[in-house]
């Protein structure tokens, strides 16, 4: 495994033309894809065509510091989702998202807030980022949890996209939070 960051019980490497069939299981969860598409699965050509093609586009255009990483248990080497580090498609490369989309199967042990924290600490001493942003809606709190775990300020209520109007919750809209690497050192 090309290994991206480890953490304790995790380690984070970018996708390959291979993984297919992770995010296609990943997104056809309907409880992991609650709060982004009402719990309908994402399309399997959808992510062959679209999704998995804009990834590998993703490590070549910053490249390979910035994208979206598979992450597995170090111990078993399950494949228990993905995390995020990444810009606007024409944003500024020391402004940067944080996030990430786990199996239920992860959900509960820790890992969200492993993985964003050593994310955060590679952005912040490796990549020159000077800002951190994560979104998500307003009723999805365990993700609020998680933010505020990684010291993450609320910055601004957000609308939420025309096409998740439907999703349960959608009328609250969303939060963003963020850090910065100065509050990152003052932590």
């Amino acid at each position: 495994m090309d290994t991206y960051l480890e953490t304790e019980r995790l380690a984070l490497r970018r996708f390959t033309a291979d993984d297919a069939d992770l995010l296609i299981e990943l997104d056809g969860d309907p409880a992991v894809m609650r709060y982004l598409t009402g719990g309908i699965p994402t399309a399997p050509e959808v992510v062959r065509e679209r999704h998995l093609p804009n990834i590998l586009a993703g490590y070549e255009k910053w490249g390979g510091d910035l994208g979206l990483f598979a992450a597995h248990e170090k111990d078993s080497g399950a494949f228990i989702g993905w995390f995020i580090l990444r810009p606007e498609p024409e944003g500024p490369l020391d402004e940067v998202e944080l996030g990430y989309r786990l199996r239920q199967s992860a959900w509960g042990r820790g890992y969200a807030t492993e993985g964003s924290r050593a994310l955060l600490g590679k952005a912040f001493t490796e990549l020159g980022v000077h800002t951190v942003w994560a979104e998500t809606m307003s009723v999805n709190h365990r993700s609020q949890h998680i933010m505020r775990k990684l010291d993450m300020t609320l910055a601004a209520s957000i609308p939420v996209p025309a096409d998740m109007a439907m999703i349960e919750g959608s009328e609250h809209g969303g939060v963003r939070y963020e850090i910065t690497k100065d509050q990152w050192e003052q932590h």
